[in-house]
């Protein structure tokens, strides 16, 4: 367990816009920061992060929270992990208060499991290449013959496992790993009850996540039989999926950000040589195809991305499906092609930083204009000249991409470009790309698009009606009061508010006077002497919170529940702090105050309570009439007759209540 103190230390220490700056690229927006959201599509900014709150919010998702929650919701952390990351980040030492029980350990996640394994093996097989003979002799040998410095051997936790059976399975169980585990990780294989290691023999590159995490592993064979396969990668598993992780991106993405620029490549070793060289920002795909998740973790970061091919004609070809996709997130999307025989690594080993930054920068080229270079060099190499066919196939090809450039300038380009290299007029190409646009416009209001989401919004509402059709319209009576009088609570509870209170003196005089104390205190008295309930669980709790401090003389401020271990309740609370608009800085240089919710504290304070109180009342009322209703078919009179009593009693309080809202004026 970790200590209270240090959970305290952890959320002191931890800023904000200094976490999530790791994983969005966020830009100043008055006092607060603002970033596309990285939890939905949007082209519109709405993830807000305010550094002095603590908290952000995504207004698009209605995601929000502290800087924990950040990490729970975006890196799929449990509360400890996201605690102990942010520990390591801060250098904040954990010591636990206790050690765990067996119980505890066993309720242990399977992904934290998987990630201390991941943890555990990238030590190991890193301590090989300089600890072990063979680890130096062979493992070792490997990245210097490469061109690795030592210390990029280190940053990048490079490693070797041992070409020994199970050299590495038997270490883990030593250790105390479960077998079971070092299995779902892919560490481990087990066949007629022996275990080897899986990646036995091979030069390993660990595979981080954005937060700096080992997710999974690549392993190369240094064997040269064709028998043998040149790399494995670690099975699919609950933490490492392949087609939503980028190779490199956790070492790149500051420069990202510094540059606005990406630069892809395809292999690990791309990635470290080109890093070594001094282009930091650079990423690898690892082999597979580009995925809409792996673009989507680009474009967090930047909208300009350069794609680095080796000259492999067959393999630009291959990858055009995946350019498309990146077009269609509206980035600009460069292409550099090497010299033949050469790809990224080995023209940055035989290049200075200089060279190569030059060469990058002079070969660019757009997308659209690359394509149609490879695909008119591909008619002439076959020594075809450009018949009427060949130019109308070259013509839909073109089309295909041009129609997902969102920007229209930018597309008219791409056109005259096209029309003038085909020597065909842009009207042409500009009918088809405009075809494209339109069929894919309305594939959005396809019949069988239309039928799925009546299908959704059916099984929404068979859901709903398991519950009580009354019971939610009751819950619907109380609930925007009960949000209210909790954001009163957390934004303004520890500001102080009056109260009238009728005091007898020692004659029997009364006499009304008004009494000074917390918005807290106010809020909790009127409540606790009406004996009402919150119906909203999480609200339910925040409230017990607050009233269970006020009966030991504490009043809690809003950190204290933005920082709390319930993940609801830092959620919750951190969304009533978020705003999404602030006022203007030049209000400020004009002299212009901007009237706010607090100058008519009072009134804020008392119109919450009584509006609460009222819709109790109507909630109560609306609970008689219905058992009234119930009494009423069973024709039990007497029953029925006291009811009839509460409900005028009710009545008079509700109007009572509504005259007290007349008087107060917001």
């Amino acid at each position: 367990m970790i200590p209270k103190q240090t959970i305290d230390e952890i959320f002191q220490t931890a800023r904000v816009e200094e976490v999530i700056g790791e994983f969005v690229h966020l830009k100043k927006s008055g006092s607060n920061f603002k970033a596309r959201s990285p939890f939905v599509d949007e082209k519109t900014p709405s993830f807000m992060v305010s550094p002095s709150k603590q908290i952000w919010k995504c207004f698009s998702s209605s995601k929000g929270g502290n800087v924990v929650g950040f990490l729970m919701e975006h890196e799929h952390f449990s509360y400890v992990e996201a605690l102990r990351w942010l520990a390591n980040k801060y250098n904040i030492a954990i010591k636990e208060d206790r050690e765990q029980t067996a119980e505890e350990i066993a309720e242990i996640s399977i992904r934290e499991n998987l990630s201390v394994i991941n943890e555990f093996a990238k030590n190991h097989f890193a301590e090989n290449i300089t600890k072990n003979k063979q680890g130096r002799a062979v493992g070792m040998s490997y990245f210097i013959e490469r061109g690795f410095r030592e210390d990029i051997i280190t940053k990048f936790q490079l490693g070797y496992c041992l070409d020994e059976p199970e050299g590495f399975t038997k270490e883990a169980l030593a250790k105390g790993y479960k077998l079971e585990y070092l299995e779902k990780a892919g560490l481990t294989k087990t066949k007629d009850d022996r275990h080897f290691d899986f990646f036995r023999g091979r030069v390993m590159f660990p595979i981080h996540s954005v937060a700096g995490k080992v997710l999974g592993f690549g392993g190369r064979t240094l064997k040269t039989e064709k028998s043998v396969a040149k790399y494995f990668n670690s099975p699919e598993t609950e933490l490492y999926n392949k087609s939503k992780i980028l190779y490199g991106l956790y070492f790149a993405k500051n420069s990202i950000i510094k540059l606005d620029r990406c630069f892809l490549v395809e292999g690990y070793t791309d990635v470290i040589s080109l890093h070594q060289s001094g282009l930091e920002n650079v990423v690898a795909s690892s082999g597979t195809s580009l995925t809409h998740d792996q673009i989507k973790l680009i474009k967090r970061y930047t909208d300009n991305i350069t794609i680095l091919y080796d000259g492999d004609a067959a393999g630009i070809r291959a990858s055009f499906r995946g350019i498309d996709m990146i077009l269609e997130e509206g980035m600009n999307v460069k292409v550099v092609l090497f010299p033949d025989g050469d790809d990224p690594d080995s023209f940055a080993k035989k290049s200075s930083f200089t060279e190569l930054e030059n060469y990058v920068n002079e070969s660019s080229k757009d997308f659209i204009v690359f394509k149609l270079d490879t695909l008119l060099k591909d008619v002439s190499q076959k020594g075809k000249s450009i018949e009427p066919v060949v130019t109308a196939k070259i013509i839909s090809d073109m089309a295909d991409s041009i129609a997902l450039v969102p920007d229209a300038f930018a597309r008219q380009e791409f056109i005259r470009h096209t029309g003038y290299h085909l020597k065909v007029s842009p009207e042409i190409i500009n009918a088809e790309v405009e075809k494209r646009r339109r069929k894919k416009q309305s594939e959005k209001y396809k019949p069988h698009v239309l039928l799925a989401e009546n299908a959704e919004q059916e099984s929404r509402e068979a859901e709903e009606k398991k519950f009580s059709q009354e019971t939610l319209e009751l819950l619907d009576l109380v609930y925007p009061q009960e949000y209210d009088i909790i954001r009163i609570l957390l934004k303004y509870g520890l500001l102080s508010t009056s109260m009238e209170q009728i005091l007898t003196d020692e004659n029997g005089v009364e006499k009304e006077v008004n009494i000074e104390l917390s918005v807290i205190e106010l809020i909790i008295l009127e409540i606790e002497k009406d004996e009402l309930e919150i119906e909203n669980p999480t609200f339910r709790l925040i409230y017990d919170e607050f009233k269970e401090g006020v009966e030991k003389n504490i009043l809690h401020g809003v950190s204290y529940f933005i920082r709390h271990s319930n993940s609801e309740i830092a959620k919750i609370s951190s969304n009533m702090m978020a705003e999404k608009y602030e006022p203007s800085p030049n209000w400020s240089k004009f002299n212009v105050r901007i009237p706010t919710e607090v100058d008519k504290l009072d009134n804020a304070v008392l119109s919450a309570i009584y509006s609460y109180k009222n819709a109790k009342v109507r909630l109560h009322i609306k609970l008689i009439q219905d058992e009234m209703d119930r009494l009423n078919l069973e024709n039990k009179e007497d029953e029925y007759d006291k009811l009839l009593l509460m409900q005028r009693k009710l009545d008079e309080v509700k109007s009572a209540l509504s005259n007290k809202l007349g008087r107060i004026i917001i």
